[in-house]
């Protein structure tokens, strides 16, 4: 009776216990459970991951990310890889409810023992963790870690989670994720990975610097085989694959085994930063860097590379022609010159610029030792030390010893025989303290081909093509003459060029002058574009008014707001490159309103068009295949009209001038029609060149970014127009280029273009033009016949210089040859004591 007494009561406390303690975890469960985040979020879980740009052939070019990370899915992942993972932190995966409660007992026991305190998380738990909780070790965020991981293995099947954690958990090296940390460790996708390799990046999770593969290689190959060895146990592997794997060294990107995967990549340039730039103001910074949206570009890389070596051609070019040595700035301790290994890690790890090629790349180096005939260098990637002779510096004021010290850091290159690729001798170089940008765009789809924002991306990040603002000068009196031109003015309306003076209002009065100092009398609209005028176009701004000219200007983008100030006519407010040329593709297109753009289309990470720039239409696309021998599809252009036809033509046409016999004749001379216009400014700040074809537009700006006087052989026909030169010549071949549309609704009439007179129709000669008129227009009559002068500061003739481009005064007639053979005579150009007279000509 005892005895069962015993028992029975033996089995009330025991039962006693059992409903205590499952009250005490449920009471636990509950009390925990109430406030947890919802799992289920983790079904619509999209990672962040790399946004990356392609070239138009689907080169990949650069990419963006706060965590480097590639999103793959369970079936990209390989088995092997998901094996060596779960061998390493959860061989009872596949088995477990999402804890794992022999674990947890194992861990508890060798923590009693003294052993290393471990948290017995199943991959489950982790990705709980990572997801959803903190990571703190308490037993509170273990209970909740418990729950969530029951409750999601209800949810999501075991593929689905372990997608999540191998997309998630961080590998060390800013990777993310099992493909990001593959290319990052080994430059290899997933399936590329080989057993070792895979077991390899399964040690990581824990703590990825513990297992750097340089600094801790021998820690590392350590837990790597003991992870192989647990794929053995588990049955994932034989005992041979075993035996090999764990014989294999340890060959990593970072020792030097693998070329980094961004070695492929070329290096960043404007182009790409620019991308990044303008769609982060888009679609907001965090958007960009984690939605891993694939980004189109339109860039040209051959044109790309073209504009680039022109603009470093012509920067470095000035730059040498100031005889001035700068250099890096950057030196080398002297004292580690002794010891080669010491002075070449020194000298890789000293930040100068090393994406320039213009002739052969630039490679950095160190002075070694200065003599009175050469420079003594040892120049990275270069075994034997190299010598500069003395005559590689005769640009240069002063002598090695003037110049250079030893521990100086300095770029050299190669020059070699164009003929052969012998090398003839080491040349100095230095990144040009002058600046400038370089843009080009098809005009009529706004896709820009090419951008050079400055000498070399990796010296200077600040992109002059797109955010420097300049002031213009004469590259904006174009938007002046399509203001006056759409107003009714006429190419051969007279714009007197003489003195004039404008009362600013604040009591100072303003006299431009031309650049020449000098002034030329009565001419023709034309003669102002193409000997870039100012008095002229000062005159022509004062007449339309300014309202108007700014009502332009912002029509076509190149302000957001213009200030109506007349010394604004002539350029001094500033712009940026980016919008000039924009602009100005409005001009080659006939007047039609085009966007530039970086981007043909962005795609979100499941394949999806977010963007798409050419937003035409194609009416017969649909029934392509079923279209009439001979006859295509028809793209249906949406773009606004921004001026009229006839006036574009009729600017284009005084812009080819400007190539053909103005100011960009010495230096742009192409095998097709180009129309373009120089700019300088005001002590030769800033010199600019922007010029089309019938399907480019591209331009130039040179100067200081902290503008100053580059001296007075700074032109922007001198030096941006070689600029335009070399890269339009290539450009052509590739693109083509002919005559430019003339439109509908006018007529042509043969003009002398210093008088402005009509001549026959047959008239030929160097004065002779053919301008191009509205229907029903008369250009001699009404504001085609008038004179503007605007006002003049002195009364009485003034020197007047002849035919409109010459510093030799001619009165008389000009006798021009018709194509019949016959003779007849311009008259001659009026002083202004017969136009103040009343009379003309």
């Amino acid at each position: 009776m005892f005895f069962l007494a015993t028992v029975g009561g033996l089995f009330s406390a025991v039962t006693l216990g059992v409903v205590a303690l499952a009250v005490s975890i449920g009471g636990v469960l509950w009390m925990y459970g109430r406030d947890l985040p919802n799992h289920e979020q983790l079904a619509q879980y999209t990672p962040p991951t790399i946004s990356r740009i392609y070239s138009g052939e689907g080169r990949l070019m650069d990419e963006f990310a706060r965590e480097r990370r590639l999103f793959a899915t369970a079936d990209e992942i390989p088995p092997l890889v998901k094996q060596a993972f779960i061998s390493a932190e959860d061989k009872n995966f596949y088995q477990h409810a999402g804890y794992d409660p022999v674990g947890m007992v194992s861990a508890a026991v060798d923590a009693a023992r003294g052993k290393r305190l471990r948290g017995a998380s199943t991959i489950t738990q982790q990705v709980m963790k990572n997801f959803l909780l903190s990571s703190d070790r308490s037993a509170e965020r273990k209970v909740k870690e418990i729950i969530l991981a029951s409750r999601i293995e209800e949810t999501l099947g075991k593929e689905d989670i372990l997608e999540l954690y191998l997309n998630e958990i961080f590998l060390g090296q800013n990777s993310y994720g099992v493909a990001a940390a593959s290319q990052t460790y080994f430059n290899k996708t997933l399936s590329q990975l080989t057993l070792e390799e895979a077991a390899y990046l399964a040690i990581l999770p824990k703590a990825p610097s513990d297992y750097h593969p340089v600094r801790q290689a021998e820690r590392a190959i350590e837990r790597r085989n003991y992870v192989l060895l647990e794929m053995f146990q588990n049955g994932y592997i034989t005992r041979a694959e075993l035996e090999t794997a764990q014989q294999k060294p340890l060959l990593t990107v970072q020792s030097g085994h693998y070329a980094p995967f961004r070695a492929a990549l070329p290096p960043r340039d404007y182009f790409t930063d620019e991308i990044r730039r303008q769609l982060t103001e888009d679609f907001g910074e965090e958007e960009f860097f984690t939605q891993g949206f694939n980004v189109r570009a339109t860039v040209d890389a051959e044109m790309q590379a073209v504009a680039a070596k022109a603009l470093r051609r012509a920067l470095e070019q000035f730059d040498r022609g100031q005889g001035v040595w700068r250099g890096t700035g950057k030196t080398i301790d002297p004292a580690l010159l002794d010891d080669e290994t010491a002075w070449r890690r020194a000298l890789a790890e000293t930040v100068v610029a090393r994406d320039i090629d213009l002739g052969s790349p630039w490679v950095p180096a160190v002075v070694l030792a200065v003599g009175d005939q050469s420079l003594t260098l040892g120049a990275e990637g270069v075994e034997a030390q190299v010598d500069v002779p003395r005559t590689d510096i005769d640009w240069l004021r002063g002598s090695f010893v003037d110049n250079f010290e030893v521990g100086d850091v300095v770029h050299v290159r190669r020059m070699t025989d164009d003929a052969t690729g012998d090398l003839i001798r080491w040349s100095l170089r230095q990144v040009p303290e002058v600046q400038g940008g370089f843009m080009a765009m098809d005009v009529n789809t706004g896709r820009v081909l090419a951008m050079q924002g400055g000498f070399s991306y990796q010296h200077s990040v600040f992109n002059r093509a797109t955010q420097a603002t300049r002031q213009p000068g004469s590259s904006f009196k174009p938007f002046v003459y399509a203001a006056a031109l759409d107003s009714g003015y006429q190419p051969n309306t007279i714009v007197v060029d003489a003195p004039i003076e404008i009362d600013q209002g604040n009591g100072e009065i303003w006299r431009p002058k031309n650049a020449s100092n000098k002034y030329y009398g009565p001419s023709p609209l034309r003669t102002g574009i193409e000997r870039s005028r100012n008095l002229m176009t000062v005159r022509l701004a004062q007449d339309v008014g300014m309202g108007t000219v700014a009502t332009y200007a912002e029509r076509f983008g190149v302000y957001d707001r213009m200030d109506e100030l007349l010394a604004n006519s002539l350029g001094s407010q500033e712009t940026t490159l980016y919008k000039m040329v924009a602009a100005y593709a409005m001009f080659a297109n006939g007047g039609e309103r085009v966007e530039p753009t970086l981007v043909d289309r962005i795609q979100d990470r499941y394949g999806r068009t977010v963007y798409r720039h050419d937003q035409r239409s194609c009416n017969d696309c649909e029934q392509f295949a079923s279209l009439a021998d001979g006859q295509g599809p028809r793209i249906v252009s949406n773009r606004e009209r921004v001026m009229d036809a006839i006036t574009a033509y009729q600017l284009t046409s005084m812009m080819q001038g400007v190539v053909e016999r103005g100011t960009a004749s010495r230096t742009v001379n192409l095998p097709v029609p180009i129309a373009g216009k120089t700019g300088t400014t005001n002590d030769s700040k800033d010199v600019w060149f922007v010029g089309f074809s019938s399907t480019i537009v591209a331009g130039c700006y040179i100067g200081y970014d902290r503008p100053r006087n580059m001296g007075r052989s700074a032109s922007g026909g001198g030096m941006c127009g070689p600029v335009f030169n070399e890269f339009m010549a290539e450009a052509i071949q590739k693109y083509g280029g002919g005559p430019f549309e003339v439109p509908e609704g006018g007529y042509f009439v043969k003009i002398d273009r210093y008088t402005g007179a009509r001549l026959p129709d047959d008239a030929t000669g160097e004065n002779v033009v053919a301008e191009y008129f509205r229907q029903g227009d008369d250009p001699f009559m009404g504001v085609g016949g008038t004179i503007i002068d605007g006002g003049f500061a002195m009364a009485g003739d003034l020197p007047l210089f002849g035919r409109g481009e010459g510093d030799v005064e001619d009165r008389g007639g000009i006798q021009v040859e018709t194509s019949t053979g016959r003779s007849v005579v311009v008259p001659g150009r009026a002083s202004f004591g017969a136009l103040s007279s009343g009379g003309l000509y």
